[in-house]
């Protein structure tokens, strides 16, 4: 049974950070991709980030491009999404979740198959 635990949301000023953690359990995790997704607010689930097993190659959504950076460590099954530079506009529910494949990279929701719980995000202005 895979388990995605996220933390480390909350409310932030505009032009401030914010530092998410997910804690991976149940299945390898050095050999999936990890995403990070986020909802607004009536919004349908859109893509932010996303790690490919070994670190070695990341994907962003243009909105966090040069703002949001993601990473790993395999050896505590976590993954992180540092958040600066916030705006209102990146205020949503942030969801980290798993690839169904191994060694695959993807913006695509439907490529991941297990989901976090989900942390609020709220950047005021």
């Amino acid at each position: 049974q895979v388990q995605l635990v996220e933390s480390g949301g909350g409310l932030v000023q505009a032009g401030g950070s914010l530092r998410l953690s997910c804690a991976a359990s149940g299945r390898t995790f050095s050999s999936y991709a990890m995403g990070w997704f986020r909802r607004k607010s009536e919004k349908e689930r859109e893509f932010v980030a996303a790690i490919k097993w070994s670190g070695g190659s990341t994907l962003y959504a243009d909105s966090v491009k040069g703002r949001f950076t993601i990473s790993r460590d395999n050896s505590k099954n976590t993954v992180v999404l540092q958040m600066n530079s916030l705006k209102p506009e990146d205020t949503a529910v942030y969801y980290c979740a798993q690839s169904r494949s191994p060694l695959f990279l993807s913006q695509a929701k439907d490529s991941y198959a297990y989901w976090g719980q989900g942390t609020q995000v709220t950047v005021s202005s």
